[in-house]
């Protein structure tokens, strides 16, 4: 991450956690100004990045259900920090897998969508 659009700005932060969902919040040629879970804003390459959506499991331990009600079956727990992939997000859950293993979760127990954004 740098603190401006081009290669001349010095380096604000080095990411080493792969797959780590940020938010695009500018653009500009190929460069991109991101925030991430803790809020911290730079700007990376656009070549950097994907446009797989990731979520970040915030918060104590999650359960993930088989269907997004919670009254279905628990299918697995995550710990919080886990990153996975967003597979599709309806109204207020989220369908999140990790590893292979897939299951719902509620919305605001993973950073990475925006309240009410639907999308598969």
């Amino acid at each position: 991450m740098r603190t401006g659009p081009d290669q001349s700005y010095p380096v604000s932060w080095i990411y080493t956690r792969p797959e780590l969902p940020v938010e695009i919040i500018q653009e500009y040629g190929p460069w991109r100004r991101v925030r991430d879970l803790d809020g911290t804003e730079g700007w990376m390459n656009g070549n950097l990045l994907t446009d797989r959506r990731n979520g970040i499991v915030r918060g104590g331990i999650r359960n993930l259900y088989s269907a997004p009600k919670p009254d279905s079956p628990r299918v697995w727990r995550v710990e919080p920090g886990v990153i996975g992939r967003l597979v599709v997000c309806e109204d207020s859950w989220c369908q999140l897998s990790v590893d292979g293993k897939t299951g719902w979760i509620v919305r605001d127990q993973v950073w990475g969508t925006y309240p009410g954004e639907n999308f598969n």
